[in-house]
Parts: structure tokens; C-alpha cells; sequence
């Protein structure tokens, strides 16, 4: 089977962006930076991106593209056989088991753009917005609904090819995303008391810095970009040998750091207007589905044009930037049933997609029918949730540093890097030190914490 390539280095840059920007950027994110001192620790975020994210991204790159194979293969090229070729194959397995629950999450953000834009959110008292999430998760019919509907916006994009459906789809959702997002920022800090959310959010509080704090740091910049999940490596795998790898990593760093920055620009000065405390807003869940449409509506008037324009707008960022991830992670799982089995890129979609209706079918119904099914005191939905980020994501990314810092062929590395020599990499030595020494170290220690072993920084 004829692989297919990017079409366009903008193409690939905006695919690979659409997969590390996703729902973390704007519920996870803001929250991490207002809890852990503002400014300080957006600067610590930044310093982790660039002592551990990019080496593991650009090693990442680096194996998806000089073998131009789905991740499990790409691996088993690389370490010839050995058993380095299973961290490959733990790619694989973690993108597709977190995206049968992600897309359950995807599907709430459709519901609540429909609940904006057919202004639902009128006259509904403060009171009532955790009632209002808590009853439609729990509804057995509707969120499935969502959930199919969102599945099959990513089942046929990933049908329509590499160029065709991926990258043509990029290049409109990334630049959508962005708009949005600033649209949004410029609304919020509009807003009168937007200073005191600007102030919070850009002030360094040194004070509440502690180890804690970057343990924090590194795992919201693992997280955020994409890490140890397939998607790297897959969509690196379309790259063009003229592709610049460690431009192509900064450039996706970048972007999803700025697109983070800018959704605490959207919640903070929001949250201030009504004055709100950030710290009684919640995270994740709770931030995004039951504080916000109630933040969004005081701040703007109940029911106002404004308030629905920038909920409506808000909720689909969030669609769009769900929806990007999904599909990398969609790919990642396609990619390997079509090359490993010798599939068609279709019949390999189609065995995905029934996977991940059944699995986040289960999810979803988590929350409703099945709430009584648990396993380790947790649900089906927060077990998979979990499992992928306490043990897989952490555990991935340190195989690959310690693969891509001690077992690649290290004159392979350097001559992918540079393309063949076209290409200066005099921080060479510096991204090996990194892969080797502080990756390890830095993954491990969140690794350990995760998982209890023991307390790292307490």
C-alpha cells in the first residue's frame, strides 16, 4: 500500500499543532497558572517545554519520519527487533484507549455549543447549572447521541486520507481555533474588571512556587503537547525528508503554548468581572461545563446577544480543539490496523471507529446506567482517564528518552536531524544530555508521584 505524505510543511506543522492543541490548552491549563503563582508558573511551564517536551517531540518526529511507518512499526524498525519495539506498540494502545474516553468529552462540548447557540443557558439560576450537567451525563440517550455524532465527524475526515482529509481539514480547524481564541481573548479582557483577571494571571507570585509546583509544570507540558501517544510519530510519518524537524517541534510548541496562554486571557478576566474567587470556579469538568456558562452569562447579561455569541464561541473552540486531537489519535490506531493487517485506510478506519464506538459508548454510559460499574473505586470513564494518565502517557514517555538517548544509532539521529547535513544542529549534544539525564529524572519523578509509590515532593 502507497503511503501518502503532507502535502505542505504549513500543512504538517498545522496537523502536528491540531493534535498537542485540545481540551487541557484551555480547562487545564488556566487553572494550573492561577493555583501556582500566575506568571511564575507559565515560566516554568516554558523552561519544562524546552528541557522536556521538545527533545521527546523531536525524537518523536525524528523515528515517524526516517521510517515512514505507523508507530508500532516505526519502532520496530529503529531498534531492529529488539524489545524497544514494544514502546512502539504501548503508543498505539495509549492513543486509542484515550480516545475512546476523549471523545466522550468531545461530545459534551457539541451539546453545550447547541445549549449557547440556542440560548438555554436564559434565566437559568446559578444553582442550576450543576444540576443541568449532572442530568445530561446521566441520561442514557442524549450524550450517546453527541458521542456517535462526533465519532462520525472523525471517522470521515480520517477516510478521506492523509492529504484530502487530515491536512485539508488542518488547515481550516487550526486557523479557525486561532481566531476563536483570540476573538474570545479580546471580548474577555473588554470586560470591566478584566485588569484584575490580566493582573492575576501575568503577576509572578514566587510565593506560591514550591516543588509541587513543577511537578505540576512538567506534567501539564507532557500533557499538553502530545507526548508518548502515537500522534508525533504518526503524523511524522507523512513528513517529507526536506521537513525541518526540530523548527517543525518549536513551531507546534509555540502554538499550543500560546493558544493555553490566551484561555486564561478568556476565564480569568471573565471570572473577575463577576467577582468570582478563580480558586471557587473548579477544574476541568466543573470549570468548563458547569462555572463557565454561569460566568459567561453574568458577565455578559442573562441571555444577551453577547452572551450567547461568546458562549456559542467559546463551546465550539473547544469542539475544534477536541475534535483536531481526536483525530490524531483516531490516526494513530488507523495507521497501525491498515499497515500491520494490510487493510485499506478505510476498512482499518471502520475497525477503529466500531472499537471506540463500543468503548466510549461504555464511558459515557458511566456516568448514567452504569455508574454502579467500578473497578479500583473508580468508573469506567475515570478508570480509562487513569490509567492513561498516571501510568501510560508518564511510562511511554520515558521509554522513548531513554530509547532515543542511549539505544538510537546516534549518527542516525544527527543525520535525520540535520537532513542529510542540509541543516545546522548545534544544540545537538544538549538534546542528547536532555534525552539521556534530565527527561528520565523528570518523567520518572511524576511517574512515581502518579502512581503513589511514594510522595516525590512532599
Amino acid at each position: 500500500m502507497e503511503r501518502e505524505n503532507f502535502g505542505s510543511k504549513i500543512g504538517a506543522v498545522l496537523a502536528a499543532a491540531g493534535s498537542a492543541v485540545g481540551l487541557g490548552n484551555v480547562w487545564r491549563f488556566p487553572i494550573e497558572t492561577g493555583q501556582n503563582g500566575g506568571a511564575a508558573f507559565i515560566i516554568i511551564y516554558v523552561l519544562c517545554i524546552l528541557l522536556l517536551g521538545l527533545p521527546i517531540m523531536i525524537s518523536e518526529f525524528l523515528i515517524g519520519r526516517y521510517t515512514h511507518a505507523n508507530t508500532a512499526g516505526a519502532y520496530r524498525i529503529v531498534s531492529n527487533g529488539s524489545p524497544w519495539k514494544w514502546v512502539g506498540r504501548m503508543g498505539v494502545f495509549t492513543g486509542w484507549f484515550i480516545l475512546c474516553y476523549y471523545v466522550v468529552v468531545g461530545a459534551w462540548t457539541m451539546h453545550y455549543t447547541f445549549l449557547s447557540v440556542t440560548n438555554a443557558f436564559y434565566e437559568v439560576p446559578a444553582q442550576e447549572y450543576e444540576g443541568i450537567f449532572d442530568r445530561f451525563v446521566a441520561n442514557p440517550w442524549v450524550p450517546t447521541l453527541w458521542l456517535f455524532l462526533f465519532i462520525g465527524v472523525i471517522h470521515y475526515v480520517i477516510t478521506r486520507g492523509v492529504q484530502s482529509g487530515i491536512e485539508r481539514s488542518a488547515k481550516v480547524m487550526m486557523p479557525t481555533l486561532f481566531v476563536l481564541t483570540i476573538f474570545l481573548a479580546i471580548c474577555s479582557i473588554m470586560l470591566p474588571g478584566a485588569k484584575q483577571g490580566i493582573e492575576f494571571l501575568l503577576r509572578p507570585d514566587w510565593s506560591k512556587v514550591d516543588s509541587t509546583t513543577i511537578l505540576d509544570a512538567m506534567g501539564q507540558a507532557f500533557y499538553s503537547l502530545s507526548l508518548a501517544m502515537g500522534c508525533l510519530c504518526t503524523y511524522a510519518s507523512y513528513f517529507d525528508k526536506k521537513t525541518p524537524l526540530a523548527k517543525s517541534a518549536v513551531n507546534v510548541a509555540v502554538i499550543d503554548t500560546l493558544i493555553a496562554i490566551m484561555a486564561g486571557f478568556i476565564i480569568f478576566p471573565s471570572v473577575f468581572n463577576i467577582g468570582m474567587n478563580p480558586n471557587e470556579v473548579g477544574a476541568g469538568a466543573g470549570l468548563t461545563f458547569v462555572s463557565l456558562p454561569n460566568v459567561f452569562q453574568q458577565a455578559l447579561g442573562d441571555g444577551s446577544f453577547l452572551a450567547v455569541i461568546f458562549s456559542t464561541a467559546f463551546y465550539f473552540l473547544l469542539f475544534v480543539a477536541a475534535l483536531t486531537s481526536a483525530i490524531s489519535l483516531h490516526e494513530v490506531a488507523t495507521a497501525y490496523v491498515a499497515e500491520e493487517f494490510g487493510f485499506t485506510r478505510k476498512k482499518g478506519a471502520t475497525i477503529v471507529t466500531l472499537v471506540v464506538l463500543v468503548l466510549g459508548t461504555l464511558c459515557s454510559l458511566s456516568f448514567g446506567p452504569l455508574s454502579g460499574v467500578t473497578l479500583f473505586g473508580r468508573n469506567i470513564f475515570s478508570l480509562f482517564d487513569d490509567l492513561s494518565g498516571r501510568i501510560l502517557l508518564p511510562l511511554g514517555g520515558m521509554l522513548i528518552s531513554i530509547f532515543a538517548g542511549w539505544v538510537l544509532d546516534r549518527k542516525l539521529y544527527r543525520n535525520e536531524l540535520s537532513n542529510a547535513g542540509d541543516l545546522c544542529t548545534p544544540y545537538f549534544k544538549l538534546l542528547i544530555f536532555s534525552l539521556r539525564y534530565i527527561a528520565p529524572l523528570a518523567i520518572g519523578l511524576v511517574f512515581l508521584d502518579q502512581v503513589g509509590v511514594f510522595e516525590v515532593f512532599k
